[in-house]
Parts: structure tokens; sequence; C-alpha cells
């Protein structure tokens, strides 16, 4: 296997998780456009490179302006030493003090990135959430997570506390590509297919408010003529929905 081979089992693999995830994300897609209907808030969470789709779908061109990452710095991959990332998302107790400090509550929606789906702090995440009515859906491999064993004190992987399940169709370890003379595998491909995922949801939930004859919270460029006064109208109608200003 070579680079060509890492790049066609990107591909097949987003190909595979859009085909046979469609009801799943349509199911989220639903409750993301209802949730900005409503004027409820919308999260995305995920712990180091997870945490990268939740930085792929907030404040950007052609993004939905609502949607709020959860950050917490000790889960950022500017983390020093970054293996502190791994120690702190096993941490019980963690993932309620962040749905507390980021007000998280009934009615919204909550969207969690974990490719093993195994560690403590978005597996408590979504198990409190839920009993604060907030509506929950993860983006996980279930094939990953199904080959391990929990670290949630409860024993519980995220697929089996959410609301809504979006498999990554992702192999056991996220690495994909076996090259001859090295025994670990190397390219991952749980990024690339979630940001696919998450960007197909987004515009999914914006058709969705269209339909409904609500004018969706979309960025414009700030690089565009008129972009700069289009985001602050956004800003302003939002502006108790939009969490990171």
């Amino acid at each position: 296997m070579n680079a060509n081979d890492y790049i066609s089992i990107v591909t097949s693999t987003i190909a595979s998780a859009w085909e046979t995830q469609r009801e799943a994300i349509e199911q989220t897609s639903t409750l993301v456009a209802e949730a900005v209907a409503q004027k409820k808030n919308v999260f995305v969470f995920g712990c180091s490179h997870a945490g990268i789709i939740a930085e792929e779908v907030f404040y950007r061109t052609g993004g939905l302006a609502v949607v709020n990452p959860i950050f917490f710095p000790g889960f950022m991959l500017n983390t020093r030493p970054v293996t502190m990332t791994s120690q702190l998302e096993r941490l019980p107790g963690l993932g309620k003090t962040l749905l507390d400090q980021n007000h998280v509550g009934e009615g919204d929606v909550l969207i969690l990135h974990s490719v093993s789906g195994r560690n403590t702090v978005p597996v408590e995440m979504a198990i409190e959430a839920k009993k604060r009515g907030t509506h929950t859906a993860c983006i996980t491999s279930l094939a990953y997570s199904k080959a391990v064993t929990s670290r949630h004190p409860d024993g519980k992987r995220l697929y089996e506390v959410c609301d809504i399940v979006i498999d990554n169709c992702g192999v056991v370890g996220d690495a994909a590509v076996k090259l001859d003379g090295l025994e670990e595998k190397i390219g991952p491909t749980s990024t690339a297919v979630g940001a696919s995922l998450i960007n197909a949801l987004v515009i999914d939930a914006v058709d969705k408010l269209i339909q409904r004859g609500i004018v969706p919270p979309v960025f414009l460029s700030a690089n565009l003529p008129g972009g700069d006064e289009h985001n602050a109208r956004i800003f302003e109608e939002y502006k108790e929905n939009i969490r990171y200003m």
C-alpha cells in the first residue's frame, strides 16, 4: 500500500459513511434545524484530534453561525505536554463541568466526536446531557468502539449512550494504511471523514431551515465585499445563541 491507496481509502470511506449513515445524519440535521428555529443552542465537542471537527464547523465562511464549539485548554493540541490530553479525557467529573460552564440545557443539541468512543469525558457528557433534556448525537467508529472496553465508570461506550449514532466507518485504531517494512499502520481517516459528514449535516440543516421559510444564519467571508456587515447582523440577531463571542 502507498499514498495513492490512502486517498482511495479515504474517499471510499467517506462514500461508505455517507451511504450508510444518511438516516442518522438526517435525524441529527433535523434536530439542529429545530434548535436554530427555536433559538436553542447547538454544541460540538471532541478531545484532542477529535476536537478538530469542532474547529472545522464553527466561525467560518459558509458555516452555520450558531454552532458552538466546546473547547477546553487541556484538550487542545497546543497543550504541553500534549500527552496530558490523553490523561484528561479519562478524568471523571470533567465532562459534567464542561456542560455546566457552557450552559448546555434542555432542547439544545450536543454533537460529540470520539473515534474510539471509550474515554470518560465524552461518555459522561452524553449521559449528563440527556439528563438535562439535551439531544445527543455522536460521530464515532463502531468497529473501533466495539473492539475496545470503556474507560467510563459505568462501562458504557459513546455509541451506547447517545440518542443518534453516526458511524464514520473507520477501522479499528483509525490508521488505515499498512506499508511494507513498518509494523504500525499509518494514515488515519477519521478527520477527513468526520469533516465531510459534519459539513454535510450542516448543509442539510440549513436546507431544512430554508424550507421552513427561515433565513439561516450562515457566515459570508469577511474577505468579500459586505462580509463584515453581513456577519455583524448575524452576531446581533443570534447573540443569545452564539457563545464564542
